[in-house]
């Protein structure tokens, strides 16, 4: 592996390094809208925050309360955290008394499923169709699971970059056939070695009593309201998190961008038997979008999708088959509780490095075994990483056993011949210092997130939910402190007033009833 990458490096250097500096990211952040005694907020959307179905930046995700704060495409980490940053402090400075900004991946307090407001999106068809995809999303799994937050990760290469790389390949020069199997070299690549993001960066080892239905074997009780798994790193994304029973049958092929839609297709045209029972209505009213194993692509639970940036009335696998990957969306990174964004440039600076190198080295396909092997790796470390002497398996070595620390380490000794490079372009060692601070965990449990969230709480002798909230009070105060300039301020006040005259455009262009869209939309 490492062999590969150096090889390709060496070619890439020798053209021209910068090259390596084309990369793009953009966050994509969840918080609950929460109240001061820890209880999930009741309220709409706030009017000064603009329209949730046409705003760029700031609208929500499944709950009228989860919000889902959206960067632009940046070509800096620095830029990239100025735009979170501004976002953020736009936010807080317009959330209703006494409301915050939940900092943590897994919820706070909640009274059952019907404390979880579904997000509405107005009456034009298209926000209609987002509130019954949600629906949807109730009716088959809850609205609990829906409560919990994360960060996604939106990372490319810029054209020059792939132009180049094709060259020195010596590949077919069909740009958009040479992106897509090359970014899905990545996603493989992220797929064998993304349990070591949990381990470093999960960051839900506990959560409050009140997202559990029923007593959950292998947690035990902090407190009277708090629970936690020992050494579980992301309660969010194990079984207590997205899960999924009717797409635990759905093979998704990562190996080839043909077959990849085809699976996913394939399950938004196949009926699902308990969701036929239910009905796409119930009296007048819909409760599903359709009856098959998925609404909509986005239903489908990953911990990373190939993406690009659809057209208008065009759908995400439309948009892959006819223009190919423009994009990778991680999915899979919990909220880090301890900084104000949840996210900070450390942490983005290692995920450029993890990604750049899961595209450069070398990336065999997926076999039916190794498929089962990376999944299992990826669930045991949620569910046990900090176990100590933990062993993983790699197909792809002679003795297929290798214990965590071990393989860590090997990752990070390729990820460091990347690191090294960016460091020299940009003068100075900000990514060689993210990938020490990562060595620095493999070897030392105690000081990973996951860890440090538990000892946090047991130092502070508080509860789950009111040792988040009182992170996340201190954090919107922080927001609130610290006041956009006037420019920005006016410049995210002009969006929202632009968002509800966007809004208001798509009621009035809407020239068919709501059943003939959605029809029309399903085809």
């Amino acid at each position: 592996m490492m062999d590969g990458l150096k090889a390709r490096l060496d070619l890439l250097v020798g053209v021209d390094a910068a090259l390596l500096q084309g990369m793009q990211r953009g966050i994509e952040k969840e918080g609950l809208r929460v109240l001061r005694d820890g209880r999930i907020s009741q309220s709409t959307h706030p009017d000064a925050l603009g329209c949730t179905l046409t705003h760029p930046h700031i609208t929500t995700d499944y709950a009228e309360p989860l919000l889902e704060l959206i960067t632009p495409v940046c070509d800096t980490v620095e830029s990239l955290m100025g735009w979170l940053g501004n976002i953020h402090r736009f936010v807080h400075q317009n959330l209703a008394d006494g409301e915050v900004l939940w900092n943590a991946s897994m919820p706070c307090r909640l009274a059952g499923d019907e404390s979880i407001r579904i997000a509405e999106y107005g009456d034009s068809n298209l926000g209609r169709l987002k509130y019954v995809y949600r629906k949807g999303l109730e009716v088959r799994y809850g609205r609990l699971m829906q409560s919990i937050a994360g960060i996604h990760y939106n990372w490319s290469m810029r054209d020059e970059f792939w132009a180049a790389y094709a060259d020195l390949l010596n590949e077919p020069d069909d740009c958009q056939d040479f992106r897509s199997r090359h970014y899905f070299g990545l996603i493989r690549n992220f797929r064998r070695w993304s349990w070591l993001l949990m381990y470093l960066f999960g960051a839900s080892p506990a959560l409050d009593r009140s997202f559990l239905r029923h007593e959950v074997p292998g947690l035990m009780h902090l407190d009277d309201h708090t629970l936690a798994s020992p050494f579980a790193t992301s309660l969010r994304m194990g079984d207590l998190g997205y899960k999924n029973d009717a797409q635990s049958g759905l093979f998704v092929c990562f190996n080839h961008l043909k077959s990849y839609i085809k699976t996913l297709d394939r399950a938004m045209h196949t009926p699902h038997p308990p969701y036929e029972r239910m009905g796409i209505k119930r009296g007048d009213d819909y409760i599903q979008l359709n009856t098959n194993v998925l609404q909509i692509e986005n239903e489908y639970y990953n911990s990373i999708r190939p993406k690009r940036v659809t057209l208008e009335n065009e759908k995400p696998l439309e948009a892959l088959s006819a223009r190919g990957v423009q994009y990778v969306e991680v999915r899979c990174l919990d909220i880090n509780p301890f900084t104000p964004f949840g996210i900070d440039a450390q942490q983005a600076r290692f995920m450029d490095v993890f990604l750049l190198t899961c595209l450069l080295a070398p990336s065999p396909l997926l076999g039916d075994s190794e498929c089962q092997t990376v999944q299992q790796n990826f669930n045991m470390v949620v569910s046990s990483g900090r176990a100590e002497g933990l062993m993983l398996k790699n197909d792809l070595r002679q003795w297929p056993e290798v214990s965590l620390a071990e393989w860590a380490s090997e990752i990070l000794d390729t990820m460091s011949l990347v690191a090294v490079q960016l460091d020299q372009l940009a003068g100075d060692g900000l990514h060689q210092q993210a990938l020490a601070w990562a060595r620095e965990q493999i070897y030392q449990p105690r000081a990973t997130r996951s860890a440090q969230v538990l000892d946090s709480l047991s130092q502070s002798g508080q509860s789950y939910v009111d040792w988040v909230q009182a992170c996340s009070t201190a954090f919107s105060q922080m927001a609130r402190d610290h006041a956009l300039d006037a420019e920005t301020c006016a410049y995210f006040q002009q969006l929202a007033q632009q968002s509800w005259s966007d809004e208001a455009a798509l009621r009035l262009a809407d020239n068919m009833p709501f059943e003939r869209y959605l029809s029309a939309f399903l085809r």
